[in-house]
């Protein structure tokens, strides 16, 4: 980077400090309105959620945003449930089982409640329009806005001597299209993503700014709001972020007898009187926060009935709770899976309506830069 460039990164560091808390208590305000309106009104909300195809999804995917996601859809919210398998090769080499994890994606998806006929379950590769809209939306960004995003700056900084792909560069711009081809107002999003849902709101403001309103008074994007996550945080059976990455997961569709040898291996503590206490018991917390949920209690009373149970008897709970909690979850993943069809059949129609969509999309974009020929 220029001398230019770093400076231009430290002014936005810093500008980013001393707003970034005024903007989280505003997003947060918005959120619980949203939260209150959607009861009432959710017909006035499309939502945009969705998932890297980099592995098996998880127990913690379920409880941090695939229930929520069923909530919502049953609600009456427009939902739209991306699979986002471009985003696969922003960081790796490779895309290795793609096509199986997406179609084992789905199979999740319908395991837990998300109804192809209420919910658009649709890759973005498929969608040609989506993905042109990359190329009107990067002239509405800065190199240096980009860089600061939080996602880009932690992969930059981990890449070490390897250079950092112009995709992943590019990413929270991939990650507006995603959300703007199909005009989606709400996405559901945990503080640490809110960066990503302003470079959307940045970028759709803009294009309004620059290229005008195609045929109509009203922009051609909406502003995207942010419905922040309150599904639960689950740590991974080391005591670390649960991730697909690091194989201290328990996925969806795992049997009963693996899912308790993977517990049984979980990391606790040598003292034998179970409490919960985040702070300083965190890997122990978290398998009692674990059983809570799929029980519906409270942390403290899975804690109390444990008592002098120590690491064994909590873990005997957490397995048995699991167990319960996903058993039917897992016999209709069985069943879908069975059928390779239904879930072609699915994902196709998703993919049809999606496309539908973004071809309308695009050419209020092209109507809107008065490039239509």
């Amino acid at each position: 980077m220029t001398q230019a460039q770093v400076a231009d990164d430290d002014q936005g560091d810093a500008l980013s400090e001393s707003t970034s808390e005024a903007s989280l208590r505003a997003s947060e305000r918005r959120s619980v309105a949203i939260e209150a309106d959607l009861a009432v009104h959710p017909e006035r909300y499309r939502m945009l959620t969705g998932d890297r195809p980099t592995g098996e999804l998880h127990i913690g995917h379920y409880f941090g945003s695939l229930a929520n996601r069923v909530k919502l859809q049953d609600l009456g919210v427009d939902s739209w449930v991306l699979i986002a398998d471009y985003q696969v090769i922003t960081d790796r080499d490779g895309v290795g089982a793609i096509r199986e994890r997406v179609y084992s994606a789905v199979a999740n998806y319908l395991a837990v409640g998300i109804d192809p006929q209420r919910s658009v379950i649709f890759a973005h590769s498929a969608v040609p329009a989506l993905n042109q809209l990359l190329l009107p939306f990067l002239s509405l960004v800065t190199d240096a806005e980009l860089r600061r995003n939080p996602t880009v700056k932690s992969e930059l900084e981990a890449t070490g001597d390897r250079p950092m792909s112009g995709l992943m560069l590019t990413y929270p711009v991939h990650q507006a299209a995603d959300i703007l081809f199909c005009k989606a107002n709400l996405v559901p999003v945990g503080k640490d993503q809110l960066p990503h849902l302003e470079q959307t709101r940045a970028v759709a403001r803009r294009f309004d700014e620059r290229y005008g309103r195609a045929d109509s008074d009203k922009p051609v994007f909406p502003q995207p709001e942010a419905l922040l996550s309150s599904g639960a945080l689950i740590l991974g059976l080391d005591g670390t972020k649960m991730s697909k990455s690091r194989g201290n997961t328990i996925e969806i569709g795992m049997t009963a007898d693996e899912t308790a040898k993977l517990i049984k291996r979980a990391v606790t503590d040598s003292d034998r009187h179970i409490t919960y206490d985040p702070v300083s018991r965190p890997e122990v917390s978290n398998l009692v926060n674990l059983a809570a949920l799929c029980l519906d209690r409270t942390p403290e009373s899975i804690a109390e009935e444990i008592g002098d149970g120590g690491g064994g008897g909590l873990k005997k709970l957490v397995t048995a709770a699991v167990n319960e909690k996903f058993a039917p979850i897992r016999e209709r993943r069985s069943q879908i899976v069975g059928d390779q069809g239904y879930l072609r059949e699915v994902l196709m129609r998703g993919i049809e309506r999606a496309n539908e969509v973004a071809d309308a999309t695009l050419t209020e974009v092209r109507t809107a830069m008065q490039m239509v020929y």
